[in-house]
């Protein structure tokens, strides 16, 4: 018979058919143990035996998990339940505790998750409770990061291509802006996969191409550009072995226009779900951050403001801010490589673009730079001092203010007088230049 003391904790070992769970109480007692299959069905089969050993609105079950996404994340989710994703390595180790066999089993995993629970549920974050607007713009902003590499990895692959037979084509796009996937150079290289059917181009049909393309002025000036370039002295294939390079081409081609339309929609689906968020004009305040870049930083940081109690976890899971192993005489400072890569990679062309528009961003990196640090440390440095600024703007709903900011980088300011830390940022009702 359940007692309202009792305290239960519930672990979940997750597979693509089925998932295992088990019930402890705090003593750790097995209470219930179960296999459910991945479907509404076992779904509604797990929330009614977690129903009966308690669970409840106002006293929902805390659940251990070893991922943090897909429908039975979703549905554990709902309502106020803490659900805990657990990193499979920290589960793995834990294991150990419960014998030293190297014995494994699912139902064995669910249980050793739930102990986890039991035992340091106070070591472990649960997910956070972003809102949903938020976790939309995570899905979007992931999949068009995605779509993003995946055009830049079949970009790669035309380009190897046409080192392959067609030198031409590289020298008349590979300089522009955009390269390969330029609409011009996709729609160029469609009517002419070849170096002879190139070299046959007339102006007319360049120009026709270029327009086609989207391309508004200065037609004149890149069809003889263009033409120049297709009829040069080039290295050549046997006919027959050129054309068939140029059928693999087309093939490509078709690949890399489907990449190129992909992450152009989703970008424009970003964009939109992006200011219509309450902290995008946070976000856009600072130097560096455009809407894609913006929604790529909300997208991994979240809306909940509980998730990052001091700035140094937010730094420590964007992995700027440094690592320190010591032990004895030895000890090491040195970059995370437990990170999240998503917010990193995002970080690091965000540090990379306001080099270019903020002078502070820039002196502070020139300082670390002549402190002896590489082109990366420094960046990463300026990525961390971003971070923390954000995460005050963020709590405080304040807009960034470079002036504050980086006033001891900026030559023509001086460090503040002793007394009251000066704010980094300006209010949000406030003016803006």
């Amino acid at each position: 018979m359940w007692e309202d003391s009792l305290t239960v904790f519930c672990g979940i070992d997750w597979a693509e058919r089925h998932h295992d769970m088990a019930l402890v109480d705090d003593t750790g007692t097995l209470l219930a143990k179960a296999r459910i299959s991945d479907d509404a069905a076992g779904y509604k089969k797990l929330l009614d035996l977690l129903a009966e050993h308690g669970d409840s609105p106002e006293t929902p079950i805390p659940v251990a998990i070893e991922t943090n996404h897909g429908l039975l994340v979703a549905v554990l989710r709902t309502g106020s339940r803490k659900v805990f994703a657990i990193n499979p390595l920290a589960a793995a180790r834990y294991r150990d505790r419960h014998g030293v066999s190297r014995k494994k089993s699912d139902p064995g995993d669910a249980l050793v998750l739930a102990n986890i629970l039991r035992t340091d549920m106070h070591a472990h974050r649960p997910l956070p409770t972003d809102s949903e607007l938020a976790q939309a713009i995570t899905v979007l902003a992931r999949a068009q990061q995605d779509a993003v590499w995946n055009r830049q990895q079949v970009a790669n692959q035309v380009r190897s291509l046409l080192r392959e037979y067609y030198p031409a084509a590289l020298h008349a796009f590979q300089g522009k802006d955009g390269g390969l996937t330029r609409p011009d150079a996709r729609g160029i290289l469609t009517l002419a996969p070849t170096p002879a059917k190139a070299a046959k181009l007339t102006l007319a049909q360049l120009r026709a191409a270029l327009k086609r393309s989207g391309r508004t002025r200065a037609f004149d000036s890149e069809t003889e550009r263009l033409r120049g370039i297709f009829r040069s002295e080039y290295a050549r294939h046997l006919p027959a072995v050129e054309d068939a390079f140029g059928h693999q081409l087309l093939a490509l081609l078709k690949q890399l226009d489907a990449a190129c339309h992909a992450a152009d929609d989703l970008a424009a689906a970003v964009e939109e779900d992006f200011h219509q968020h309450a902290d995008s004009e946070i976000l856009l305040s600072f130097p560096g951050l455009g809407p894609l870049l913006g929604a790529r930083v909300l997208a991994e940081i979240g809306d909940d403001r509980s998730r990052f109690a001091e700035a140094r976890a937010l730094k420590a899971y964007a992995g700027s801010a440094p690592i320190t192993r010591a032990s004895g005489k030895k000890r090491y400072g040195g970059r995370r490589f437990i990170k999240n890569n998503r917010l990193m990679n995002a970080g690091f062309l965000w540090a990379f673009a306001a080099l270019q528009v903020s002078p502070g961003a820039n002196a502070h990196y020139r300082r670390r730079r002549e402190h002896g640090d590489w082109h990366a440390a420094a960046q990463r440095h300026l990525l961390n001092r971003f971070l923390g600024q954000l995460h005050h703007c963020l709590q405080t709903r304040q807009y960034f203010d470079e002036q504050h900011a980086f006033a001891h980088s900026l030559k023509n300011l001086r460090e503040p007088a002793i007394g009251r830390r000066r704010c980094q940022c300006t209010r949000l009702d406030s003016p803006r230049d």
